[in-house]
């Protein structure tokens, strides 16, 4: 069954098969496993590091995820309560703006793998057909 691409990175699934979990935990939030990846696909084999520091770019994903989502808290604060430096409801903005996101930033990181390794590794509707080649480098 084909699962959409917004689905599989949505929810860390492997780019290749759409089928297995890229982490170990599916809690972002168990304590010492958020971070812990598959080395392979566990339906497909897909490995998940094609090669050495390849997640050293997901920095920028980080990035580019949590200014969108200080600019879109930032939109809905103004829409819904309003800003002004007068009464300090930018700052209180801030502050949780802030909070939000050091609580969100397991999900950011996740997520952020699972949208950089997408980039690189294509899905492939037919994979157990095709058999993996050997990775350049690991």
């Amino acid at each position: 069954m084909k699962q959409s691409y917004l689905y599989s990175v949505l929810n860390n699934k492997c780019p290749r098969c759409r089928q297995g979990n890229l982490f170990f935990s599916r809690n972002a939030y168990k304590p010492g496993e958020f971070t812990k990846m598959n080395e392979q696909c566990p339906v497909c084999g897909q490995p998940t590091e094609i090669e050495v520091g390849f997640y050293y770019g997901t920095g920028y994903v980080s990035y580019a995820l949590t200014v969108a989502f200080s600019v879109s808290t930032f939109v809905a604060w103004y829409v819904l309560i309003g800003m002004s430096l007068d009464d300090n409801r930018f700052f209180w903005w801030m502050g949780t703006n802030a909070v939000l996101m050091i609580v969100m930033q397991p999900l950011f990181m996740r997520l952020s793998r699972s949208i950089w390794l997408s980039w690189f590794v294509k899905y492939d509707k037919d994979w157990q057909q095709h058999p993996l080649s050997d990775p350049e480098r690991l």
